[in-house]
Parts: C-alpha cells; sequence; structure tokens
C-alpha cells in the first residue's frame, strides 16, 4: 500500500492539505497516509523546521504531499532555522532537482486574470525549474567590506552535469506535449547562464523533435504578459523559475491555482501549491485549495502511476468552476472547506 507523507506546515498549509487529503479520501484508494510538523510548526515543537522524525517520514514515503512554510514568529531566527530551511532540506535530502509548475487558465476564469481574455485564455504551459543549484544553494554570507561597509553576497553557479540533467527533463516533458521548448537565462551578461545556454544547446542533438529556442529572463518576463500563449515548456534556473512561476499563476488568474512537483531521478516527489503560506489570512477559511487538490493529483500521476485517479481530480477542480464555484481569490465568497466540498461533490 503507497505511503503518503503529508506534512501540512504553516499558515494556511493544513488548511489546504486537509481539503486535498479529503479529495484523495473520496477516491477510494488504497493509500495510507502519515502526517508530521514541518516549517516553522515543527521549529516552535521541537527547535528545528526539518525535525529528524519528519525527514524519516518523507524518505519512507512514496510521495509527499507538502502545504507551506513561513511564519513571521520565525522571522528573526538565524537562517538555519527558519521555515523555509525545510524545503530546501528536503529538496536536498531527497535529491529533488526538478521542479514542474503547470500554468494554465480554466475555462470561466478568464476574468480572474489580469490580462484580456483572449489573452489569457491561451495560457497552457510548464515551467521546469532547476532546484538544487544557483543563488539559493551558493556560497552565501554577511561580511565589512575594507571600508567598512556591510555587504551581503549569494553565490551563483551551475555544473554542466546539473544543466544537463535539468535540460533532459525540459526535453522529455516538450516531447509529450507541443514539441517546443524555451530556454529562459541571462546569457548577455551571466557567465552562468552561458554555461546553462551552451549545454542546453549541446543537449538538443538529442532532441531532433523538440524545437528549442533561448530567450533573456527580462524578455520572458515581458512575453508572459505580452503573448503567453507562445510557451509550451520552459525550462529554468532556480531564481528565474521562482519568479517566472509566480508571475505565471496571476496571469492564469490567481496563484492559489497552481500546483506543482518536485521530482528526482526516482519516482518519489514532493506535491505542494506554488503558493505560501498566507499567515494574513491563515485560519479564516480563505485559502483556495485548488492548487494543493491539483498538486495531489500530479503526485498520484507522476509517484503512484495513477493516471485515471489523476484525471479524475482534474476533471472534477475544472467542473466545480465552470459550475461557478470561487474563492475569494478568485472573486467568489466560498470558505476552503466549501470549495472542497465543490470538488468532492463533482467527482460524483
Amino acid at each position: 500500500m503507497p505511503l503518503i507523507a503529508i506534512l501540512p506546515g504553516d499558515g494556511i498549509g493544513p488548511e489546504v492539505t486537509t481539503q486535498a487529503r479529503r479529495v484523495l479520501d473520496a477516491l477510494d484508494l488504497d493509500l495510507s497516509f502519515e502526517e508530521a510538523a514541518v516549517g516553522g510548526a515543527a521549529y516552535l515543537e521541537s527547535g528545528h523546521p526539518l525535525p529528524p522524525a519528519t525527514l524519516d517520514l518523507a524518505k519512507r514515503a512514496d510521495a509527499i504531499l507538502f502545504g507551506a512554510v513561513g511564519d513571521p514568529r520565525c522571522d528573526a531566527l538565524e537562517r538555519q532555522f527558519r521555515p523555509e530551511q525545510a524545503i530546501l532540506g528536503l529538496r536536498k535530502e531527497l535529491g529533488l532537482f526538478a521542479n514542474l509548475r503547470p500554468a494554465k487558465l480554466f475555462p470561466g476564469l478568464e476574468d480572474a486574470s489580469a490580462l484580456r481574455p483572449e489573452v489569457a485564455g491561451a495560457i497552457d504551459m510548464v515551467i521546469v525549474r532547476e532546484l538544487n543549484g544557483d543563488v539559493y544553494f551558493g556560497e552565501k554570507g554577511m561580511r565589512t567590506t575594507a571600508d567598512g561597509r556591510r555587504e551581503g553576497y549569494d553565490i551563483m553557479s551551475y555544473a554542466e552535469d546539473e544543466v544537463a540533467r535539468i535540460a533532459k527533463v525540459g526535453f522529455e516533458t516538450a516531447r509529450v506535449r507541443q514539441g517546443k521548448l524555451c530556454s529562459v537565462d541571462k546569457a548577455n551578461v551571466l557567465e552562468t547562464s552561458q554555461l546553462w545556454r551552451d549545454v542546453v544547446t549541446e543537449m538538443s542533438a538529442h532532441y531532433p523533435d523538440v524545437a528549442l529556442t533561448h530567450m533573456y529572463v527580462d524578455n520572458a518576463a515581458m512575453q508572459l504578459v505580452r503573448n503567453p500563449g507562445q510557451f509550451d515548456v520552459i525550462v529554468t534556473g532556480n531564481l528565474f523559475g521562482d519568479i517566472l512561476s509566480d508571475q505565471a499563476s496571476m496571469c492564469a488568474g490567481s496563484i492559489g491555482m497552481l500546483p506543482s512537483a518536485s521530482l528526482g531521478a526516482g519516482r518519489k516527489g514532493l506535491y505542494e501549491p506554488i503558493h505560501g503560506s498566507a499567515p494574513d489570512i491563515a485560519g479564516q477559511g480563505k485559502a483556495n485549495p485548488c492548487a494543493t487538490i491539483l498538486s495531489a493529483a500530479m503526485l498520484l500521476r507522476y509517484s503512484l502511476g495513477m493516471d485515471n485517479a489523476a484525471d479524475r481530480i482534474e476533471a472534477a477542480v475544472t467542473e466545480a468552476l465552470a459550475g461557478g464555484a470561487r474563492t475569494a481569490d478568485l472573486g467568489g465568497t466560498l470558505s476552503t472547506e466549501a470549495m472542497g466540498d465543490a470538488v468532492v461533490k463533482a467527482l460524483g
């Protein structure tokens, strides 16, 4: 029986993971679940954002459903104890280097996008973001310059094998979609990006059926607003992927609608909504659970091979939205639980 680890985390994390668990239960699949604390909740409970028991569960599980981390009460902690270190630690310990973030405008949500309906309606892409390199994992620190000024630094770097393995994910993702891959970098000013572009170009020789283009990140940000329908699959580094995927979510209506999958070399993955912990609305029943519910669908598809069950969840979310179900971020009035009710009802 597959084991799913549920790590609710902070803020709205427990609220949205509860609804995703309800949807999984409604499918009546042969699954088992274990829950553990992570992030700020874990620090306040045990003194570390990723306690040994939580990491052990993550390693034992076949897949992980993750909520969100971030707690203002922990903002002043030393960096290694901050809630966000939990997700970075899980990525590193589990070897999760590829983040897949689909962005698609669901029918009926055209008015929720900041873009014109005819522009927003064309959005259907996947952003493949590298997770284990770049400035997030490079050498970093604070120092004092010779003339007494404080200076912060974060080193951006990628080795060619790190670029090659994420490029492979990008090419193979594009191969089963529309066959178009756009590699996003900043090669005109960054040596790291020049290596990125060189390696991705070299990899393209192995994928003659995929049309490869390159785009600087500033232009990519502009094109996501101007003509998002041009993109099929985007592959990019950790920092640029973090920014562009959040931008894509708002083009598609709401950050509360976008799921993600963090994958490694095997089938195990970590699945989470791309939104944060939203402490300003935590505990108020206002959060949109759809991104987490759709993350559960990705979990079934990528880690457990249950494509039919994943299709059912995605169809249920589509049906609920088409029927007018909306949380506040989509201009509606439904609570988190009521939105979960709508999706469960649509499952039949």
